[in-house]
């Protein structure tokens, strides 16, 4: 058992283990230290990585930063590494998606990181960062779960209100429910010119957004014994809205090959009333440079599905420190100092979101004199509260693969639900049986 001496604001914390000689420090002393690290790549990035010198000065170590790419890059160098079992590195960018490909790659952080500084972050991060039991990574601030974008104006409008409640026998308010969504979907679609809502229609884009309408129907993707199990009674109910938004033409007839940045160009273009997405474009929205609906955009936690849970499909970037690394206590204590309560400030105050409860609080405090920003931070803050990982499995992204073409074919109309979800799910009981 650990006991914390030191607390953060010191800047140091120190932990004494029984039985050892010596006290583990944060950020501590490691002089002649070097640590070779393989991070992401890109210039919002930056920021944070002048914080290394930092890191270098205060402990005496030094890092050097072997490759530098974008993720989908550093993800085929790094099983490369594995395949070949040259692991010489010690610190590794990671992502919540990815963490479970990279099997026996990364140690547990738990022995190596304050438990205070742990339970300092989002629980639901801390829970997608561990696999099988161990903390493999630290979350950084660059956390994604979708919530709801809407047009204000479609609610206050007082002929829609009328309308809307002849219609359907409720008030017109923004929805809690995706039943409710749908039916105001529909209520709002007028094509080709204007429509209720829309999705991800292809590649793991709409296999993730079914994926997380399957938990929000008490539904599971993979059963205790790591097989299919989405082909089920909450499988088919999942499936259904989507098949039945397509067919009421309440979405873009091209929604079946939406990915992203489609589906923020359509919000933006002011066709679209609801629009469930993630938090980096909140102010690409409101921005009159890029956004027909600046200044009409409302933000609320994402709706629950039959079961009462909400929908909550989430990825967050991190760092981790790798099995075979000789300085485990160095390179831990840079992983920690490049999600520490600093860093994620740094970051925040650049728009991406938090993932430690305290800079939460604090990049809502900063919002206080943007009424936007605010609604945006508490929308988001709550959305997490509902987060949840993709399937625990090395094989997400190739049973995405086999999964896709069989929901496009349900929402198509060329398949039933059921028969497409008995199709998906064979398709990937080969693939999990290959891996």
């Amino acid at each position: 058992m650990t006991k914390l001496l030191a607390g953060v604001s010191a800047g140091v914390i120190v932990l004494m283990v029984p039985g050892l000689a010596a006290a583990q420090e944060l950020p501590g002393k490691f002089a002649g230290v070097t640590i070779e690290a393989k991070l992401i790549g890109g210039q919002q990035y930056e920021g944070l990585y002048n914080r290394i010198a930092e890191w270098e000065s205060a402990t005496g170590a030094k890092v050097n930063v072997v490759s530098k790419k974008s993720h989908f890059e550093l993800d085929k160098e790094i099983k490369s590494d594995m395949a070949s079992g040259n692991i010489t590195w010690c610190v590794g960018s990671n992502h919540s998606s990815f963490a479970p490909i990279y099997e026996g790659l990364y140690t547990d952080l738990t022995p190596l990181i304050p438990k205070a500084e742990i339970d300092a972050f989002v629980p639901g991060n801390i829970a997608a960062s561990t696999i099988d039991g161990q903390l493999v990574m630290l979350p950084r601030a660059q956390f994604d779960v979708s919530a709801l974008y809407y047009q204000k104006s479609l609610y206050t409008d007082e002929a829609k209100k009328k309308a809307y409640k002849e219609k359907t026998g409720n008030d017109l308010v923004p929805p809690d429910t995706w039943e409710e969504v749908a039916r105001q979907a529909e209520f709002f679609a007028a094509p080709p010119n204007f429509y209720g809502t829309q999705f991800a229609g292809k590649d793991e884009g709409v296999v993730g957004r079914f994926y997380e309408m399957l938990i929000a129907e008490g539904g599971e993707y993979l059963d205790k014994d790591g097989k299919p199990a989405f082909n089920s009674e909450a499988g088919v109910r999942a499936l259904d809205w989507f098949v039945n938004l397509y067919k009421a033409k309440a979405v873009p007839a091209g929604t079946t090959n939406y990915v992203w940045d489609d589906l923020g160009a359509g919000f933006a273009s002011g066709t679209i009333a609801l629009n469930l997405d993630w938090p980096g474009w909140a102010g690409f929205f409101n921005d009159p440079k890029s956004s027909k609906v600046a200044g009409n955009v409302g933000v609320k936690v994402q709706p629950k599905g039959s079961s009462g849970k909400r929908t909550g499909w989430s990825g967050h970037h991190g760092f981790s420190v790798t099995e075979s690394c000789a300085n485990k206590e160095a390179a831990a204590s840079l992983v920690w100092w490049l999600t520490n309560e600093d860093s994620q400030k740094l970051e925040a105050a650049a728009g991406p979101l938090p993932t430690r409860t305290a800079v939460w609080a604090w990049d809502i405090e900063q919002a206080k004199s943007d009424p936007y920003k605010a609604e945006v931070l508490t929308a988001f803050q709550e959305a997490a509260q509902h987060a949840f990982p993709v399937a625990a499995t090395p094989a997400w992204t190739e049973i995405s693969n086999q999964i896709f073409p069989e929901l496009q074919a349900a929402i198509l109309g060329d398949k039933t639900s059921k028969q497409a979800l008995d199709d998906a799910a064979a398709k990937a009981s080969k693939v999990l049986e290959e891996f």
